[in-house]
């Protein structure tokens, strides 16, 4: 499907340095698109970005997305047809320890890219990426819809939720008319993995780093359920949603969730289990001194995007972590 969409396409990506936007830049070059990024120092997973030689194959402009007037020049001379905004503040146990950094980012950076999109004639396509942690917990296992409410009890998500309010009044008082010249939509994503993800307090580099240093591997909360997926899941959602957009703005410009299915939920020691079994040794152990709020059970409905956009997963978790040990 985007196969032949992307190519000699001028594309932005806000967060490019980031882990999802590296990869994201890198999938669009092999698509044969004109990559221009947005990025941010410091940013741990930027040898991601250099290890894909993306400084080679991509123009990048590295700074702080709250600065509306460099956005807006960055975006008047590479003049992109197409825009995927991941650029954020992307950890909850970072939005406790710099919660005003966390709102500023994924709010006003937000909101910059919609301001900016809203004075552009040559943008035809946006995808904002927010998260799955926008929605109000109800620990229901039947997945959140994207039709349910927006929420959140610690900063990160509550960022999230406003960003999403953001975009969906944005969209209906300046984009939501007859004949739409730009497709706007927002993509709620789950918990991501995948090589070159150096985050701190991540699962998944945690573990790894453990390992590797031959150090026990602590958890904090072994049975939290996540809709774990390999990243090129959702990027692969964004991608076919970028190119709806662009073709037919009034029937795509809406919410979309990208997770994992039904049965495949996974919690927490089952995916380090499964670490540590792909490796070959590693110890773990509990480390009960939870200080802050994560949510217990967190599910999405991805019947929507299925059915709609005609997007499923494609690796099993077993896959997804074996792929992204090695």
């Amino acid at each position: 499907m985007i196969n032949n969409f992307y190519k000699n396409k001028k594309v932005l990506v806000t967060g490019a340095t980031g882990f999802k936007g590296a990869w994201l830049c890198y999938w669009l070059v092999m698509l044969g698109a004109k990559v221009y990024g947005i990025g941010y120092n410091p940013n741990k997973n930027k040898n991601l970005f250099y290890s894909l030689k993306l400084n080679k194959k991509i123009k990048l402009k590295l700074f702080d997305i709250r600065n509306k007037k460099k956005l807006e020049s960055f975006v008047k001379t590479s003049k992109p047809t197409i825009v995927f905004h991941l650029a954020a503040q992307p950890l909850i146990l970072e939005s406790y320890k710099k919660p005003y950094l966390t709102y500023t980012v994924n709010t006003l950076g937000t909101l910059n890219i919609l301001e900016t999109v809203k004075n552009n004639n040559i943008i035809k396509s946006l995808v904002c990426i927010t998260s799955d942690k926008c929605y109000e917990s109800n620990n229901s296992t039947k997945g959140f819809k994207e039709s349910d409410k927006l929420g959140g009890e610690d900063p990160y998500s509550g960022s999230k939720a406003s960003a999403e309010i953001i975009i969906n009044t944005y969209k209906k008082s300046f984009f939501d008319k007859k004949i739409m010249k730009c497709g706007i939509a927002s993509a709620r994503a789950g918990n991501v993995i995948g090589g070159g993800d150096w985050s701190p307090n991540r699962l998944i580099p945690d573990t790894i780093n453990s390992i590797i240093k031959n150090k026990i591997i602590h958890i904090r909360n072994p049975n939290y359920n996540r809709p774990w997926q390999h990243v090129l899941e959702p990027l692969y959602g964004y991608l076919i949603l970028g190119e709806k957009l662009f073709k037919n703005p009034n029937r795509y410009s809406e919410a979309w969730n990208f997770g994992s299915e039904k049965d495949t939920v996974t919690n927490v020691l089952s995916i380090v289990k499964k670490i540590v079994n792909v490796w070959g040794h590693g110890k773990i152990k509990v480390k009960k001194n939870q200080k802050y709020y994560e949510q217990t059970n967190l599910q999405l409905n991805i019947e929507k995007s299925k059915k709609i956009l005609k997007w499923k997963p494609k690796l099993s978790i077993s896959q997804s972590v074996k792929i992204t040990t090695e």
